[in-house]
């Protein structure tokens, strides 16, 4: 079990804060377990600063470096009050004393958050160091005392010939910091609204920050998780480095996050234990969005979350295996859940081509989606496609004059709506208008990225603060692709399953997905258990009717899975067995990348 941790004044979430411990790795058969974890066996993770102090004093000079969102001011005053119980004083640098102006940094920055109201900036090609002064480069240790210690964001542009800790920080923590107005973006010197922060955090920040670590990791000898207060864990990257090679041959998952929003529902409150049910709705869980996720590690009980990105940066060529070269360090496919039990309906949408999504906002791949049906209610719907005689000026003008007048519209005038059923899976590919309806359980399985979503008519709802989402109705219609419409939207836009094999006590069920997404789909359906391969390519699956599965691959401990659980199978796995452990038949969903794929 995982001792539960109160929420505290410096972050702004219903969610509990990872604690740095646990208290037993026990794990109840076939509950959904919100804090999954690595063992690493004995005196790998440590905990507290005294401990990373006396790592420092063997060192004399270190560079202490991390990700925005780190409260690097409070690690100071810990490794201060550390190094005064011993007698010692040391030379401390601060990187914020050698970043440009807010003024400087906000013109430097601007081309790629566009205009204020608008929800999406554009990937900036700028590094980190283009937000420092040149003199951050003429500063040396003061050897006139024992220790010197460089701290804050960008201490590893220093080129001394010393080592790193590294502090890492989970997105979803830097987000309820952020929104508790206790980290700002780099550079600034104030808070402002969470939407506009996130833009900045997305486009600029965290894409240099990435790019950072990245060139600074093998200068890094230590690794330490910064999200506890005032208190953090660590680990020496050498043992880091090891853990990611087993996950990288056996199977894993992720930690994953949950968010309220306007259209959430109650499924996740009922069905995922250990979750806030105080929450007003949840509508998200990040089960599987690798830029947001991150990886939890056990040792003598101490507990270590590091980004994924660790993994993939190491371990790509394991993980996704023949398609290692095509996506490099990017993990292509994401799952998460969309909530609208006893919620309301999605947004009218649409997402953007390759190219729009190249041009305008600087990604690689564009997010392809499908609609798996975990759970519904009767009556439930999904809209998708157009209706057969659909006029795209009267679409439009409907939908304008909606946004200006707050308006209804009669959205199954314009657009199919098909009634949902358990286990249906509903294809997305960019341009393509769609909405899950109210009292779906969605799991979303799709390309990874996951914020470039065109709203188009959002039902006239309000967000959770009472007032209008913002509406993209210019960015919908330069993608909208009209053909999509009448009976090809049933024959080319719902899956129709096929059997592939089969054996005396299971089937293996292809749902063949729309020949632009670059990812695939089976179902594994099975009574007692079933061998599969992985053919060289990294699997994400999910138990989508059972209780729990036991998940066996030969050299490493059988490791179980309980219902609606996200896992992950790497290619260099090569084969697993999936044991069920209820009474009635185990179904299993698949994702995997396609043998041949276009990128361009």
């Amino acid at each position: 079990m995982i001792d539960p941790v109160a929420n505290t004044s410096w972050r702004e979430s219903s969610q509990p804060l990872l604690p740095n411990r646990i208290s037993s790795n026990v794990t109840v058969n076939g509950i959904y377990n919100p804090f999954p974890y690595h063992s690493l066996g004995k005196k790998k993770v440590f905990n507290g600063y005294s401990s990373l102090v006396d790592w420092i004093i063997k060192q004399e000079t270190v560079l202490i470096d991390g990700y925005g969102g780190v409260f690097f001011e409070e690690v100071y005053e810990q490794i201060r009050i550390e190094l005064t119980e011993r007698g010692l004083v040391a030379h401390y640098i601060f990187t914020t004393s050698y970043l440009k102006s807010e003024e400087e940094i906000d013109t430097l920055i601007a081309p790629f958050l566009n205009k204020a109201e608008d929800v999406w900036g554009s990937k900036t090609t700028l590094n980190l160091a283009h937000l420092f002064r040149t003199d951050l480069q003429d500063l040396l240790p003061d050897y006139g005392y024992k220790i010197n210690i460089v701290i804050g964001i960008g201490a590893g542009l220093l080129n001394w010939s010393c080592p790193v800790a590294y502090l890492d920080i989970p997105k979803n923590e830097i987000q309820y910091r952020m929104r508790a107005g206790k980290v700002f973006n780099i550079g600034k010197t104030r808070s402002e609204k969470s939407a506009a922060m996130y833009k900045r955090f997305y486009f600029v920040d965290w894409v240099m920050l990435d790019q950072h670590r990245n060139q600074l990791l093998p200068r890094v000898e230590v690794v330490a998780d910064a999200q506890q207060s005032p208190s953090l864990n660590w680990m020496y990257k050498t043992d880091l480095i090891s853990g990611l090679k087993d996950l990288a041959h056996s199977v894993f998952r992720v930690r994953p996050w949950f968010e309220k929003g306007s259209w959430g529902g109650q499924w996740m409150k009922e069905h995922i234990k250990g979750l806030n049910v105080e929450e007003v709705n949840y509508a998200w869980s990040f089960e599987l969005i690798t830029p947001e996720n991150g990886i939890l590690f056990e040792s003598d009980s101490h507990l270590l979350e590091v980004s994924f990105d660790f993994l993939m940066l190491y371990q790509h060529e394991a993980v996704t295996g023949k398609h290692a070269n095509a996506f490099g360090p990017y993990f292509p496919i994401r799952f998460d859940f969309l909530d609208t039990y006893d919620g309301g309906n999605l947004s009218i949408q649409c997402h953007p081509s390759k190219n729009y999504i190249s041009e305008h906002f600087g990604e690689s791949i564009t997010q392809d989606e499908t609609y798996y049906i975990l759970d519904c209610k009767l009556g439930a719907k999904v809209y998708l496609g157009f209706q057969e005689n659909i006029d795209p000026v009267q679409f439009r003008q409907a939908l304008e004059k909606s946004h200006e007048q707050h308006k209804k519209i009669d959205v199954e005038q314009f657009i199919q709506a098909f009634p949902s059923h358990k286990h249906d899976l509903f294809l997305i590919p960019n341009g393509t208008v769609h909405s899950s309806g109210v009292n779906n359980m969605v799991l979303e399985i799709s390309a990874t990225p996951y914020i470039f979503t065109f709203k188009m008519y959002d039902w006239l709802s309000l967000d959770l603060n009472g007032n209008p989402r913002p509406i993209n109705i210019a960015h919908a219609f330069n993608n909208l692709r009209f053909e999509r419409k009448g009976a090809i939207v049933e024959q080319e836009h719902i899956a129709h399953p096929v059997v592939v094999s089969e054996g005396e006590n299971w089937q293996l069920i292809h749902l063949p997905t729309h020949k632009d997404h670059f990812y695939d789909v089976r179902r594994v359906e099975f009574d007692t258990e079933v061998v599969l391969k992985t053919e060289e390519s990294c699997q994400v699956l999910m138990l989508v009717e059972g209780i729990a599965v036991t998940v066996q691959i030969e050299g490493y401990p059988a490791q179980q899975f309980a219902y609606a659980e996200t896992f992950v199978v790497p290619a260099a796995a090569k084969s697993y067995k999936l044991i069920n452990k209820g009474q009635n038949r185990a179904k299993v969903i698949q994702s995997f990348i396609k043998t041949e794929i276009n990128l361009s």
